[in-house]
């Protein structure tokens, strides 16, 4: 039997190459959800494990996704790959700068979690929050991030919270805090700046985990990064 994964944020960087990787299972079905979906809905158009869905996450979840997910049964995987960045000084920076932050990368990601709740449960799923070193407590923080790094701190939080919460239940969740990946995202920053790590080299690590560290790890949260601390 056919195993689901849902990817969310897939357009490009980290999550592009995460799907392009799993890709090549046939014995994955995969779900892509994205809000540019032009590109990748052409390029998968002929691999029938992989379904791309146009996906918001400042829009109501079950208003986008329940049509789909009527013949899914069971969730394996989860990989919340999406993220937004906002830039400027901590004292100047708009509340509205927050929020947004705050949505993509913490309201998101948790509305999605509790509407697949049912299908992640029945599958006793592997849940994967990808956050930052940013948000890692104890690492060296850049001036200018903190909308972005205090939204995926929450998403960490939530990930230890979560996992006490279930831990009889067979879902796992962890959540991986990124180093710096050659993403455009990145460039966007810090305009550039050259990462050690490719999105590809990410994007298979964090495909390999999903699959195979479900088991072994349970509300933990992962430093990835080649750089110390």
């Amino acid at each position: 039997m056919s195993k689901c994964i849902v990817v969310c944020g897939t357009s490009r960087g980290i999550g592009k190459a995460i799907l392009s990787y799993l890709s090549s299972d046939p014995q994955l079905h995969l779900v892509a959800l994205s809000r540019n979906v032009t590109e990748l809905t052409e390029f998968y158009k002929d691999n029938k494990h992989v379904t791309v869905l146009p996906f918001d996450l400042s829009l109501p979840v079950e208003t986008q996704l329940n049509e789909h997910f009527a013949e899914i049964t069971e969730v394996h995987g989860l990989i919340n790959n999406a993220g937004y960045l906002e830039q400027g000084p901590s004292e100047s920076l708009s509340i509205d700068a927050y929020h947004r932050c705050m949505q993509t990368n913490f309201f998101g990601p948790v509305a999605l979690i509790q509407w697949l709740f049912p299908l992640l449960n029945a599958g006793k799923a592997h849940v994967v929050n990808i956050s930052t070193m940013g948000a890692f407590q104890g690492s060296v923080k850049f001036p200018g991030l903190s909308a972005y790094a205090a939204s995926k701190a929450a998403i960490t939080n939530f990930t230890e919270v979560f996992a006490e919460e279930h831990k009889d239940s067979g879902i796992r969740m962890n959540c991986l805090c990124l180093g710096a990946v050659n993403t455009e995202m990145l460039q966007d920053a810090f305009p550039g700046y050259v990462a050690p790590t490719s999105a590809e080299e990410m994007g298979s690590f964090i495909a390999e985990f999903t699959l195979r560290s479900g088991l072994v790890f349970n509300g933990k949260i992962l430093p990835v990064s080649s750089s110390t601390p």
